[in-house]
């Protein structure tokens, strides 16, 4: 059976493990489960990972969910394949990876995410623009985890746990590309910031990138298109929208 990834592109997790899985010539085969379809709910999905949820993986029969543990399973079960600064075997750089790890589904995660559905998700499926005060506060909560992220982890080195790249480098480059998905670029008045993403990106390579995160870019027509074909209706609020409204 092999390794199967199942992914919806449109996901900062997906993305990040699709680019670790490609970078490290992992072979896998590729499944696509598209949320905005409710693909995440089929027969077939659900007997992956019963939480609805992506990225999963079958790996021979062993079913995982949830993008941080995938890894850590990957960077095990792969070793002979990726190399140490990924992940690293010395116990406190390892720390420091993991440390990023946890705190990043707190902090840039939520943040960088809440962004598009202000801007891109929520319009699409209400037909309203969402107030600007509302996409300003959140745009400066995105402020204060950069500057946070700054100081605590990427201080003075080339990557966020160290002198060489890891898979915390991956995670945080696909969330901060939501805002840039809707026009933004947070890191801008970052100087220290904008240099650690052109190296991440520079590691990582300019091609490999643009193939994974083509279907963000532009991902407001792509929804609006599919969500509304004739251009007419609304649809059901998803709950997670309806709390961002609040």
């Amino acid at each position: 059976m092999g390794l199967e990834v199942y992914v919806d592109l449109m996901s900062q997790p997906c993305r990040a493990l699709v680019i670790f899985l490609k970078k490290n010539n992992i072979p896998f085969v590729q499944k696509t489960v598209e949320l905005a379809k409710g693909q995440n709910y089929s027969e077939e999905f659900l007997a992956v990972n019963s939480l609805a949820k992506v990225p999963a993986i079958l790996d021979d029969g062993f079913a995982l969910a949830e993008c941080v543990a995938i890894l850590r399973y990957l960077l095990a079960r792969y070793s002979s394949l990726v190399p140490d600064h990924w992940y690293p075997a010395d116990v406190q750089q390892r720390a420091r990876v993991d440390e990023y790890l946890s705190w990043q589904h707190t902090s840039v995660r939520p943040h960088a995410a809440k962004v598009f559905w202000l801007e891109v998700l929520i319009p699409i499926y209400t037909r309203e623009p969402v107030e600007p005060e509302k996409v300003k506060e959140a745009l400066e909560d995105l402020e204060n985890t950069l500057v946070a992220m700054q100081r605590k982890f990427l201080k003075d080195q080339p990557f966020l746990c160290g002198q060489e790249i890891s898979v915390a480098d991956i995670l945080a480059l696909c969330e901060l590309m939501q805002p840039v998905a809707c026009g933004h670029d947070p890191l801008a008045p970052h100087p220290l910031l904008v240099a650690w993403r052109a190296r991440t990106e520079e590691v990582l390579g300019a091609d490999l990138l643009a193939e994974v995160n083509a279907c963000i870019m532009g991902a407001h027509d792509k929804l609006k298109n599919y969500l509304h074909p004739q251009g007419e209706g609304t649809l059901a609020v998803p709950p997670a929208i309806k709390y961002l409204q609040k």
